[in-house]
């Protein structure tokens, strides 16, 4: 069970401030130690706007990754961009994301790169809040890899790519992570026509070094590609079967979808704690406190509070920065009221 009531928490992700994006444009320019220097900057203002709005769990706000999944194929050898598989053209949708051939035998030699992250974040945050770190979960992270004679289909990637993933949740427990997000929308957005108990096993065999040793959570979102969702928004599909990921949460968009099956939440609540989704990042109007006063009241008739978090719907790296900032600080007032409500 959580440590707090009503706990105020995040996905993961943080839009970058406008001048890390001009400056990754132009990294060419940037010396080794100028781009140290750029993330750690990044990092110090994803923590102030999130400390500031009073979070009690926060992130380095991904400011190293240019794309919550993508980003890791830096650090996975025998891949090669594949840009001719790209449409270019047309109205924007997740088919015009980053594609990879693999070339050769996938390793990952080095890691995935965030026990690096978790160490920034450690250095550069204040005491008080939890500090958490996600990790993209083995089949969303091959979503992006193009199958062929020895990797015969997505499933045989993700078992390929799954022992990389164990190994990064492992050294980030070893490294002092008490909390970790392993994200597969992946395994939302498809619920509907693949086999679900295949999905918990592959998840479970992913985080099975480190069940026991931090506190654990997955996101149920449907996707986000510049404010649209990518998959069949039910929580149906993955019923029952997802009763059975080994994980101390579960994180469930709820804002976008209009609190659509919000009854399910209780049949989640039996098994698990529940990170509701009550912040639009699709949608630019700004929650107000009453408004997330109203949501978390609606949230309690299906999930009792010591076992309830609030959260954005999904990370925020797609919604404007002032805008992400504003509802952060309107989220936590929110939670803060009904909380010293139920004293």
């Amino acid at each position: 069970m959580q440590p707090l009531p009503i706990r105020t928490t995040v996905v993961g992700s943080y839009p970058f401030p406008g001048w890390l994006e001009f400056s990754v444009k132009h990294l060419n320019e940037f010396g080794n130690a100028d781009k140290e220097e750029l993330i750690e900057d990044a990092v110090i203002a994803a923590i102030h706007d999130q400390v500031t709005a009073g979070l009690d769990v926060i992130t380095d706000g991904e400011q190293t990754r240019l794309d919550f999944n993508l980003s890791f194929y830096g650090f996975i050898k025998g891949i090669k961009e594949n840009t001719d598989e790209l449409r270019k053209f047309g109205p924007p949708a997740h088919d015009q994301r980053g594609k990879n051939s693999i070339i050769d035998t996938l390793t990952a030699p080095n890691g995935l790169g965030a026990v690096k992250e978790f160490k920034r974040l450690q250095k550069l945050a204040p005491k008080g809040p939890v500090l958490k770190t996600s990790v993209p979960g083995p089949y969303t992270l091959s979503g992006r890899l193009l199958p062929n004679e020895k990797y015969k289909d997505r499933f045989a990637i993700t078992e390929a790519l799954l022992p990389f993933i164990k190994k990064e949740l492992e050294d980030l427990v070893a490294a002092g992570c008490t909390e970790i997000t392993v994200d597969e929308p992946s395994m939302s957005c498809y619920a509907y026509k693949e086999d679900t108990k295949r999905f918990v096993d592959i998840f479970n065999r992913t985080v099975a070094g480190v069940v026991g040793k931090c506190r654990l959570s997955t996101t149920l979102c449907f996707g986000n590609f510049q404010g649209r969702p990518v998959g069949y928004r039910s929580l149906k599909p993955m019923l029952p079967d997802f009763l059975n990921l080994t994980v101390n949460e579960v994180h469930i968009e709820m804002a976008n979808r209009e609190f659509a099956e919000i009854e399910l939440l209780a049949t989640f609540a039996e098994k698990m704690d529940v990170a509701v989704g009550i912040i639009d990042v699709k949608n630019y109007y700004i929650e107000t406190e009453d408004d997330v006063v109203q949501r978390i009241k609606k949230c309690l008739q299906y999930v009792p509070a010591e076992k309830l978090a609030v959260a954005p719907d999904c990370g925020l790296s797609q919604t404007a920065r002032w805008a992400s900032r504003q509802k952060l600080v309107n989220m936590v007032k929110g939670a803060k009221k009904v909380r010293e409500n139920l004293k």
